[in-house]
């Protein structure tokens, strides 16, 4: 298939278009109603190949620019399905036979054409420009599900590509939600061993004599209820990555075999003699502090070395409140394309959005969105479609469970039974207190988040 119009006045009309935009360094496409690529500028042939622009005719967008962006329930695809356009995201241009290339990408619906003189089946338009050296941290990086525009993450992603040909032992430290295991992924991803299997273990979900048998496997008869041989995970992930999540847990008998492991590279399943190969590159993740760990004797200091040969701190939400907005807008195109939904926010709730603390980061974002897009009823999430303990400063929200301003402090509540009564007044001031955020309020309590919702029921405080 060829990248030419249907017609020689739509052929006029896009070559006219493609020159003016490659005037300015800008590759430009047309996309029909099912996001294929009808037409790509020539352009791209300068950026990339001869005959790349000729060649992308009839793929699939997201084959080019990839699924994050353009499959179904991609980002990009659900804004522009919903009318919206976007600029400044960036992406990785994958034209065959020619090394990925960084772009910057915008894209829009195309209006119609009453004249007849563009091609009638174009439905988007996307403008691609090199993005390698922009400097600064305007555009948006989408990168391996990770969405940031900070300069904190881009240098993650920028180490991330330095390591693309090393298959050195990882720790990433961070705290819970904040996309740990989505960059042990784009670690893999871009490895010597991204044709092998990611194997993920949650270290903190067993307790020890069954999290050996899981990372290890074990021969039949070797414990009671082992009736057959088992393949463990070091086995599973051979010629890939083993990724060990939340590694802190890690029972120090088991720090002994695992230090073993990455020093001489072979392994025994439980209640066997016969030494195996461990062909993995172990990359592991805590959001606990190590240092203070080895300090305190709950984690070894041989085995924290072996682990840190590179170590990534992932930072948390709230110390790069630049990349809030264009996480919330990717993760909002995410969870209301599952629902067969176009939302957006509204200026007012993406301002709560930035405001809020987000102790539980991307993870708890998403949950916020989540229910966000459960309750709203049309096409913008206002302030009042948030959850509750989405702190909304200086935002007038029409919710009775926000209040104006904070009261003075009350006595606290501690040690109040559970089970109890609740006193409404009290319960409210310590609300107001901690403006409505729910978890700061059951802390003060001492009781749980179940619990006070529980007793904000019984005294009439849900909202």
């Amino acid at each position: 298939m060829t990248a030419s119009c249907p017609t020689p006045a739509s052929a006029v009309a896009f070559r006219g278009v493609s020159m003016a935009f490659a005037a300015l360094g800008r590759v430009f496409l047309c996309l029909d109603k099912d996001f294929h690529i009808l037409h790509a500028s020539e352009l791209l042939d300068d950026m990339t190949a001869p005959g790349s622009a000729a060649s992308l005719a009839g793929l699939p967008v997201e084959q080019v620019l990839g699924a994050e962006l353009f499959g179904r329930g991609g980002s990009l695809r659900a804004t522009l399905e919903g009318g919206e356009r976007r600029e400044g995201w960036r992406a990785s241009l994958a034209v065959e036979g020619y090394e990925p290339r960084l772009v910057s990408v915008t894209a829009a619906p195309f209006p119609a054409d009453p004249a007849g003189v563009c091609d009638p089946l174009v439905r988007y338009v996307v403008v691609l420009r090199p993005a390698e050296g922009d400097g600064g941290d305007a555009d948006v990086t989408l990168f391996h599900g990770l969405v940031a525009r900070s300069e904190a993450m881009l240098r993650l992603f920028r180490l991330v590509q330095t390591l693309e040909q090393s298959e050195v032992t990882v720790l990433i430290t961070g705290e819970s939600g904040t996309g740990k295991e989505r960059l042990a992924h784009a670690l893999h991803a871009r490895s010597p061993r991204q044709g092998g299997p990611f194997v993920a273990v949650n270290c903190g979900a067993l307790p020890g004599e069954l999290l050996e048998s899981e990372l290890f496997g074990h021969v039949r008869g070797a414990f009671t209820g082992a009736v057959r041989d088992r393949v463990g995970r070091f086995e599973l992930a051979a010629g890939g990555t083993l990724f060990l999540d939340e590694v802190g847990d890690l029972p120090l008998p088991l720090q002994v075999k695992l230090l073993r492991v990455l020093q001489e590279r072979r392994f025994e399943r439980v209640g066997e003699s016969v030494s195996r190969v461990a062909d993995v590159r172990v990359i592991a993740a805590t959001n606990l502090d190590l240092a203070r760990a080895v300090a305190e004797g709950r984690f070894r200091d041989d085995l924290y070395y072996r682990l840190r040969v590179v170590p990534i701190h992932v930072p948390p939400l709230r110390e790069r409140r630049e990349d809030v907005e264009p996480l919330a807008n990717h993760l909002l195109a995410r969870v209301a394309g599952r629902r067969g939904r176009a939302l957006r926010l509204s200026p007012d709730a993406l301002r709560c959005l930035i405001d809020a603390r987000w102790r539980g980061n991307v993870r708890e974002m998403e949950n916020a969105l989540e229910y966000a897009v459960a309750v709203c009823r049309g096409q913008t999430i206002l302030p009042e479609d948030l959850p509750a303990d989405v702190m909304c400063t200086g935002v007038d929200v029409p919710r009775a469970a926000v209040p104006v301003a904070p009261t003075p402090a009350p006595p606290t509540l501690r040690a109040v039974d559970e089970t109890g009564p609740p006193d409404a007044e009290q319960l409210r001031a310590v609300l107001e207190a901690h403006r409505w955020r729910r978890e700061e309020a059951a802390q003060e309590l001492g009781i749980s988040r179940s619990t006070l919702w529980r007793r904000m029921r019984e005294a009439g405080l849900l909202h």
